[in-house]
């Protein structure tokens, strides 16, 4: 479950606190939860977020940098921050099957995350063609349009149970 983190959230205090508690009351694996944090949070609050970060993935968490290019990133802080998992936004994608210049983009970055062993993820998929370039390039996820719309919590549950035979899954938010 992958779950979007605000600054406003990232400088509460007490934030790894509150999410183990919300790990024990839900009863959820600290492996299965993913916190994103856009690159532009990270970038901006850099020195007070690797101490909150690294509680974080002390409890198993994993964390992800969202939107990755967009802002203006220090290469240097992708070794520092303790994330497993590096999303490239979706405006590199349209265009990485007719323009060399962006698929050569997305290839540093495949190829920087993996030398930093994190796992790559691009957002913004909308055709096969993309796809089948990005796991050529040794992308390991996509997300976007191609792969499904954005789904309701119902319709996420309905999709699942058609997937798994009917067992059954409560879903819900976590506030």
């Amino acid at each position: 479950m992958a779950v979007n983190l605000s600054s406003l959230e990232l400088d509460s205090a007490g934030l790894p606190e509150h999410v183990g508690k919300l790990l024990e009351e839900t009863g959820l694996p600290s492996r299965l939860l993913e916190l994103e944090i856009t690159e532009s949070i990270i970038m901006k609050h850099a020195d007070a977020v690797i101490s909150v970060l690294k509680e974080l993935r002390a409890l198993g968490i994993n964390l992800a940098i969202d939107d990755f290019g967009t802002g203006y990133s220090s290469l240097s802080y992708l070794r520092h921050f303790p994330i497993n998992t590096l999303k490239i936004d979706r405006s590199f994608i349209p265009d990485i099957t007719t323009h060399p210049g962006d698929a050569a983009v997305i290839t540093s970055i495949i190829s920087l995350a993996q030398k930093l062993r994190l796992i790559v993820v691009a957002e913004g998929v909308e055709t096969a063609e993309q796809q089948a370039f990005l796991l050529s390039q040794g992308c390991d996820l996509v997300q976007g349009n191609h792969i499904s719309k954005p789904l309701s919590a119902t319709e996420f549950e309905q999709r699942i149970l058609r997937k798994t035979g009917g067992g059954s899954i409560p879903v819900r938010a976590i506030s």
